[in-house]
């Protein structure tokens, strides 16, 4: 009897394909995704690919693997390197491919890797993925002969971003600015995208180095911003950028110290958009505060609540035409002016717009802006097998209480004094909370309905 290979179901994730690399899956593994993901591409009536990686230790020799892979089903294969995410999604865009993967392991630890897709300038994922795990273990491939071709797409890149910068932002004031890329993919991006703009411009861990030397990559974890916030306060600038392994998450810090969460970023970016596109809707995810809501539909705006993920928010902008989303993790999507996909170069570019051609200094519009009592995101381990279990056995108690909630994404239960939400990582093993209150008392009682819900799976919530 026969036996067909299968790819670990663990890497099959909802937004993308990501594990940890020889642990998880490993070379072969990207070998035959090439080939799965040529044949769906081959199939859809495509027949070309753009592919890009990151700076992680394992990412040359994976992509190689799924080139290979990709190749051997026929297809026009343009390989643009080592960059971000974004650069990747742009050189699709510009030279017109069909589709376009990402060799990336985002912002997880160092041990990951994955595979981002994009087909017809949309993202692939959800069930599409499952449907790609299948094919792979059939082992129903196209066959072919494609063909390879290298590209530097960076210039072409740096270029679009300065040109959007330049036209939009003709009066921008000198200021200065902190970036730091994290030893991410961005590094070389930034060090000649800041040559062309205005301005003093200081530069943090811009060496790409899978290993992340400095600090971890993701900009959403207080800790991780740490660095940046110090530089700030020591080169007194105006404010502050910090960007996740693969470019396609932002974190801002204004010039006082103050870490401007993504959220808050949406505010200040949706304002801008409202001016242009009064009545649009903006879109932000389920682990976003009510301020943020509240504020949209002040400027003239439709808020629309939705799902947490990269591949679930471009999808929602395509289906609601809205010029504008974002996510608590810094993820910041732009139709107005862009793509419509998550790049962190060109927030980070409308921020500094924003700041540079306005009257006032971040810090000031920061201190503007209501301030309920809130938590970061809380991150609660919780393996991949009972994360979502866990889910179910909440919402089940809540719905046995007779207690409303929102179930767009796990559950946001919302009273008269704030709101508590729980979700399931797609990315993670772990489960994600957030609190949100208009007092000090309510907030400790909203987060003791989260320990109740949690107690009986013998899962702590900190204080």
């Amino acid at each position: 009897m026969m036996h067909h290979y299968s790819l670990n179901p663990k890497i099959l994730r909802e937004y993308d394909i990501r594990g940890v690399v020889d642990k998880e899956f490993g070379v072969h593994d990207a070998y035959l995704i090439g080939r799965g993901y040529g044949t769906i591409v081959k199939r859809a009536g495509g027949n070309s690919i753009v592919v890009g990686y990151d700076g992680r230790l394992t990412s040359v020799e994976l992509e190689k693997a799924l080139v290979q892979g990709l190749q051997s089903t026929g297809l026009h294969i343009i390989r643009v390197g080592l960059g971000p995410s974004p650069m990747t999604y742009f050189a699709s865009f510009h030279l017109q491919t069909d589709a376009a993967i990402m060799v990336t392991g985002s912002h997880n630890p160092a041990s990951y890797n994955g595979f981002k897709m994009v087909l017809f300038k949309k993202s692939y994922f959800g069930e599409q993925i499952k449907i790609l795990g299948k094919l792979i273990e059939k082992e129903d491939f196209e066959p072919g002969i494609g063909t390879l071709k290298n590209y530097l797409i960076e210039e072409a890149y740096i270029d679009y971003l300065i040109s959007d910068f330049e036209t939009h932002y003709s009066t921008a004031k000198a200021l200065k600015v902190v970036w730091d890329a994290g030893n991410g993919a961005t590094g070389e991006i930034i060090k000649k995208l800041i040559q062309k703009l205005p301005g003093e411009h200081i530069l943090l861990n811009a060496d790409i180095d899978g290993t992340f030397p400095a600090h971890h990559p993701d900009p959403v974890v207080a800790e991780n911003l740490l660095q940046l916030i110090e530089a700030v306060k020591e080169h007194k600038a105006d404010l502050g950028f910090a960007f996740d392994g693969d470019g396609d998450r932002l974190g801002v810090i204004d010039n006082q110290g103050h870490i401007i969460w993504g959220d808050q970023l949406l505010i200040l970016l949706s304002h801008e958009v409202l001016k242009e596109y009064p009545g649009s809707t903006i879109i932000a995810d389920v682990k976003a505060s009510q301020t943020l809501f509240d504020k949209i539909a002040e400027m003239g705006g439709v808020p629309l609540m939705w799902r947490t993920g990269h591949s679930l928010i471009k999808t929602k902008m395509a289906e609601t035409k809205a010029p504008l989303a974002g996510e608590m993790s810094g993820h910041i999507f732009f139709a107005d002016r862009h793509f419509g996909f998550d790049d962190a170069l060109y927030a980070a570019l409308r921020t500094l717009g924003i700041i540079s051609t306005g009257e006032e200094k971040l810090s000031e519009w920061y201190q503007r802006l209501p301030h309920p009592l809130n938590t970061p995101e809380i991150r609660l381990e919780c393996s991949d097998y009972d994360k979502f279990s866990v889910i179910s056995q909440v919402q089940a108690a809540l719905k046995k209480a007779q207690t409303p909630f929102i179930d767009i994404d796990g559950v946001r239960v919302v009273s008269l004094h704030g709101w508590w939400l729980l979700r399931a990582s797609n990315t993670t093993e772990e489960l994600v909370a957030r609190v949100e209150a208009n007092s000090v008392e309510s907030l400790e009682i909203l987060k003791e309905e989260l320990r109740y819900h949690l107690e009986k799976f013998s899962i702590p919530v900190p204080d």
